[in-house]
């Protein structure tokens, strides 16, 4: 029972004892009914001056409980020309204009922070406490491979997990790990956490290190290859001349003959050592593109006659299957038409005789160009490593091709992924940006 409705029920109860004792009095003498009147008049005051007292202000506590309970900041109590009951308003007014203040400091904070995060390159996943994903950035979608139109929030991590590229449940709490899930990518995970309403919260933290650890690398090699291309050029030519010298001149002794072809051969393998090397010079010499934009179908187009013919000599067919809608984006024609040219390559060379490969093009769910071959495939282990500087599976390879792809490539702001998927076939996924 409210401390109102037992106030109206105590004015009840005094109003009858007065009603009743004015009907038991009413043949007495005039004096008792003036006794009577003055009692009635002073409990009537009393009774006022303790609900402006005691009610009131209960009824006031009331109006605001019920205003925070609604987390109603925005209005206020009124005074009631009551000096306690408008002491405790001016209280309560003052406390709800501060739990405004800190409620709007709070959402500015959290708007602020939400912006943050979703322009922020590093990919941020954060869960809640039953481990379900509460939020996703776009950085982490675009870090994991995953398609911005897939519905991953609410989801169990490890349920989700099957779209992402690497296991991030396996990471321990409050580590953080280097990984190449797939492609060229390089990625730091780090598991951690914050604290939200007294319990520790886990986010992930997604960081692409890709930019910074190609550049190291190939200032790093690039250092290596120049002082020795410099050195043996400088050496095999002072060589092959003084061969060429020696040749001409033994070359008129017929008893020679014996040592001329040794010399030959001697200059044969020093001008194969300058070319080998000049090859290796040629990586860190690629031109800057030459931007123009066009429609990269009918570069695919053209890629495919050329390779024709190569193809069917080794009896492996090559499907097109281009989009029909125009791919137009700005690229380098010359460089991106010698990259397709050596990913048809490398699957021609992989397949070996008898197969299929398959160039396409698409716009959605992102644009891409997609090389798919039928070979024997790359093996896990492999894959960690296939984009590593002068990695070959070939027995004889220096892996010079593919890090010409990979140099133009980056230099083209493209990603790119090379993995044999479940359904066993090998793809190189060129992810483009249309204009």
């Amino acid at each position: 029972m409210s401390y109102r409705l037992s106030y109206y029920l105590l004015v009840l109860l005094v109003m009858g004892t007065i009603l009743f004792t004015a009907l038991y009095v009413e043949t007495r003498t005039p004096w008792s009914l003036v006794a009577l009147g003055i009692n009635s008049l002073l409990l009537l005051v009393l009774l006022i001056f303790f609900f402006r007292r005691i009610v009131m202000p209960l009824h006031i506590l009331d109006s605001g409980m019920n205003l925070l309970r609604s987390q109603d900041f925005s209005s206020r109590l009124a005074t009631v020309g009551q000096n306690d009951a408008d002491n405790l308003v001016a209280i309560f007014n003052e406390m709800i204009e501060q739990l405004r203040k800190e409620r709007l400091q709070v959402r500015e904070a959290n708007s602020l922070l939400d912006l943050l995060i979703n322009a922020s390159p590093m990919g941020v996943i954060i869960l809640d406490l039953d481990h379900n994903i509460k939020s996703v950035n776009p950085a982490s979608l675009s870090l994991l491979g995953i398609d911005p139109e897939t519905e991953i929030l609410g989801k169990k991590l490890q349920e989700a997990e099957r779209l992402f590229t690497l296991t991030l449940s396996d990471i321990p709490q409050g580590s953080s790990i280097t990984a190449q899930p797939s492609g060229s990518a390089i990625l730091r995970c780090s598991h951690l956490t914050f604290q939200n309403q007294g319990f520790k919260q886990p986010f992930f933290l997604i960081e692409s290190l890709t930019d910074e650890v190609r550049k190291a690398e190939k200032e790093a090699y690039s250092k290596v290859i120049r002082m020795i291309a410099h050195e043996v050029n400088n050496t095999t030519a002072g060589l092959t001349s003084t061969l060429q010298s020696l040749h001409d001149i033994l070359q008129e002794e017929p008893d020679k003959a014996d040592l001329v072809e040794v010399l030959d051969s001697c200059n044969h393998r020093s001008r194969q050592m300058s070319r080998f090397i000049t090859q290796f010079a040629d990586v860190v010499r690629i031109p800057q593109p030459q931007f123009a934009t066009s429609d990269i179908n009918l570069l695919l187009k053209r890629c495919a006659l050329f390779m024709e013919h190569q193809f069917s000599e080794n009896r492996i067919a090559l499907h097109l299957e281009l989009s029909p809608e125009p791919l137009n984006t700005s690229f380098d024609d010359g460089l991106i038409e010698q990259v397709i040219l050596n990913i048809l390559k490398n699957s021609m060379e992989s397949i070996g005789t008898d197969g299929n490969i398959t160039l396409s093009s698409s716009l959605s769910p992102a644009p891409e160009i997609v090389i798919t071959d039928d070979g024997p495939g790359i093996s896990k282990e492999l894959s960690d490593k296939i984009f590593n500087p002068f990695f070959s599976t070939k027995p004889n390879g220096q892996g010079i091709g593919l890090l010409f792809i990979m140099e133009v490539l980056d230099r083209h702001h493209f990603t790119y992924s090379l993995r044999t998927e479940e359904d066993g076939k090998t793809r190189f996924r060129i992810r483009i940006k249309t204009v």
